[in-house]
């Protein structure tokens, strides 16, 4: 189907745009114009923003569901659950555990997305896991950590259907230098995580061609102006993306805001939610272990943190909100820059001439009044004229 879009602004990459109209040919996005023939069919938005959709490259559930269920229903349910908050594609990312488990978990994923998702579209799966450190587990379960083997990752790539895009692993583990060179090779996001890494451990697995640190802050060494430490790693290697989690609860606000002007356009948002996610205060599973939700704040029995409630436009909000940059800056940290990490920014992520049209209407309280994917409102209000779908 093609048609126009009428809106008042346009979040684009470098800047915003005001008025005119956005041609949607087929799936993707085509060219602004300032008129349209009559008999062109026009959804009129105006009043509202038109912002790309959003990207979240680190979610393991929501709603009461998670990813470590090894469903088919828990995929395709959390796919639904985000695609009313203005996320348009995510990976669903797995937990530490066992082999059988975890071959559960992939399967599942893999069966799901070939059946078609119902909400948000799956570009891959995040494996966060299982080559980590004891001492920065954070919610991982450490009786299965160990060093990276990449017979064991060939294995899970085989029935993931080579759809394992992203691994995180800490890489001061035995051999993981060889394996990060491996994933690499293979065109799969190498990330690091859940470290006590110095470093020039972090540079060398950077060198190695690892490309991005895991919720950043967070199962990692601190900055120290002696040893910088995977933070510092992080901070300061320019070669690099970083997730952070903006929920008010993993980062300080003023931190947010100090590694949002350090990183710049290597910043990702994520939200690193699970299953309570969207759910009210009560207990939960986080993989193997249970977890207690208190005011919207996910811990384990030991009161560390286990994974966030955080919705992705909440992020940006805070974001944008805590650091007065431009809100187009802030929105493509959680739609551009993900693409961008996974190197799928020639096709998502922002509004452009021929990228896939994902795109959200937002009002002037960053409400999501409708998601399109791919040129197809999946989830809508009702527009003031024009096509109804």
């Amino acid at each position: 189907m093609n048609y126009y879009i009428k809106a008042d602004r346009y979040l684009l990459e470098n800047g915003e745009k005001t008025g005119g109209y956005l041609e949607i040919v087929n799936d993707r996005f085509g060219s602004f114009v300032n008129t349209v023939p009559v008999s062109a069919n026009v959804i009129d938005w105006s009043g509202y923003t038109i912002a790309p959709g959003l990207f979240d490259t680190h979610i393991h559930g929501a709603n009461g569901y998670d990813i470590m269920d090894g469903t088919e229903e828990a995929v395709n349910e959390i796919s639904k659950a985000i695609l009313p908050l203005g996320v348009t594609r995510f990976l669903p990312t797995t937990l530490t555990s066992s082999k059988t488990d975890l071959d559960t978990a992939i399967k599942a994923i893999r069966s799901a997305t070939v059946q078609g998702l119902s909400g948000a579209k799956s570009e891959g799966i995040f494996l966060e896991g299982p080559y980590f450190t004891e001492k920065h587990k954070g919610a991982q379960n450490p009786d299965y950590f160990r060093d990276p083997d990449y017979q064991e990752f060939q294995h899970w790539q085989q029935i993931a259907g080579n759809s394992v895009v992203k691994i995180a692993l800490a890489p001061e583990r035995n051999d993981s230098l060889e394996f990060i060179q491996q994933m690499t090779r293979d065109g799969v996001l190498a990330s690091i995580a859940h470290t006590d890494a110095s470093f020039d451990c972090c540079v060398a697995g950077i060198d190695a061609g690892a490309r991005d640190y895991v919720h950043l802050f967070n199962g990692m060494t601190g900055l120290h102006h002696r040893e910088p430490g995977v933070v510092g790693a992080a901070l300061t290697d320019e070669r690099a993306f970083a997730e952070l989690i903006c929920d008010g609860h993993h980062v300080h606000p003023s931190v947010a805001t100090f590694a949002a002007n350090v990183k710049g356009n290597k910043l990702i948002l994520i939200t690193d939610c699970m299953s309570a996610g969207l759910q009210p205060d009560g207990k939960y599973m986080l993989g193997e272990f249970p977890v207690v939700m208190k005011d919207g704040i996910a811990k384990m029995e030991n009161g560390s943190l286990a994974g966030s409630t955080l919705k992705l436009i909440d992020g940006v909000r805070n974001l944008h909100k805590w650091s007065n940059l431009p809100l187009h800056e802030v929105w493509h940290r959680a739609s551009l820059s993900p693409a961008k990490s996974l190197r799928l920014n020639n096709k998502l992520g922002s509004i452009a001439k021929g990228k896939l049209a994902d795109y959200i209407v937002l009002n002037n309280d960053l409400n999501v009044k409708s998601v399109t994917v791919e040129g197809e409102t999946k989830w809508s209000g009702s527009p003031n004229t024009g096509i109804s779908f």
